[in-house]
């Protein structure tokens, strides 16, 4: 159990919360907190409620959640490979391009992941139980029992981190212990999308990538990616482990040929994101995943090709039938 000891630390776990929750969450969870010391208060075991004046919401929330674009999450994923690591860069890339929850994802173990079809298993995300992390009995929601698969680039650099597992847990931190959302934030989440552009040293400043990007919003940008590229709704849902409202949720289900296009659209938003980047950025990616060197010389290839096709369609057009 979390004992509060006065107001700062209580708008500092509301802060917290909305790392991961949605507003409307965070809005009941603090609500029900109230609740339990408002009635500590009758009791006489407290004097006043800590509660008084927190600020539950942030501003941002229904449609003004942020959505990153692919350039995004690939540039804070690299700043998070420099600050925590390997396994930072690719818990990045997966909270963008999967749009599964913080607990769902830090309690990855390497068993549920299917290499045939590569995909991860969400059964048991991680939960806190009287101050300790431990595999749920079961996920938040009965639909959020499901397979998520990993476009090929992705399965490309998670399948490593399984053969190096040395842990219970995929992601964990430097000395094996398990990861707590708010200080991941605190360290390294918010500094990598925040930037610092008013570092003293010139050295260390950098712009911000999406100034307070959550680790939550990445649900809202893969769900928004999906639509974007005309991914039905059904599919949408089964992917962020959501039930469709009325009777579509009886009558529509997920086929082949939708899983296929879901991975085909995330594939190319990767693909369409690395010739996106500067030649310093694509440096640092191979440095960070060698084995995407060559993946980015075989676009770079394609794309040369394209645009030498084009060219010669252009001279071709431009020559009058008599000259022909």
């Amino acid at each position: 159990m979390v004992i509060f000891n006065h107001h700062l630390e209580i708008q500092s776990w509301v802060n917290e919360l909305h790392d991961e929750l949605a507003e409307s969450t965070v809005a009941s969870v603090f609500a029900s907190f109230s609740t339990i010391m408002n009635v500590a208060v009758r009791a006489r075991k407290i004097p006043a409620s800590p509660c008084q004046g927190i600020r539950v919401t942030t501003g941002q929330g229904g449609p003004g959640h942020q959505v990153a674009t692919p350039v995004q999450v690939l540039r804070a994923a690299l700043r998070l490979y420099d600050s925590f690591g390997y396994r930072g860069f690719v818990l990045a890339l997966l909270d963008g391009y999967t749009g599964a929850r913080w607990s769902e994802l830090v309690g990855q173990q390497p068993h549920e992941y299917d290499e045939i079809n590569k995909a991860i298993r969400i059964a048991e995300p991680l939960a806190e139980a009287r101050g300790r992390l431990v595999k749920a009995e079961r996920p938040k929601t009965p639909t959020s029992k499901r397979w998520v698969q990993l476009p090929s680039f992705l399965a490309d650099l998670y399948e490593p981190l399984l053969e190096q597992a040395e842990h219970p847990q995929v992601f964990v931190g430097d000395k094996g212990g398990r990861l707590r959302r708010s200080h991941f934030a605190r360290r390294f989440w918010r500094p990598a999308w925040n930037g610092d552009p008013d570092h003293p040293d010139p050295n260390q400043r950098c712009a911000p990538v999406l100034r307070g990007f959550t680790f939550h919003e990445g649900r809202h940008t893969q769900r928004t990616w999906l639509a974007e590229d005309g991914v039905p709704d059904v599919a949408r849902a089964a992917r962020l482990g959501h039930k469709l409202p009325g009777m579509a949720d009886v009558y529509e289900h997920v086929t082949p040929v939708m899983k296929e296009q879901v991975l085909r659209v995330l594939q190319k938003r990767w693909e369409t994101s690395l010739l996106a980047m500067r030649a310093d950025e694509r440096d640092r990616l191979i440095a960070a995943a060698p084995q995407m060197g060559k993946a980015l010389a075989r676009l770079q290839t394609r794309k040369q090709a394209g645009a030498a096709a084009v060219g010669e369609n252009k001279i071709i057009a431009q020559i009058s039938p008599s000259q022909a």
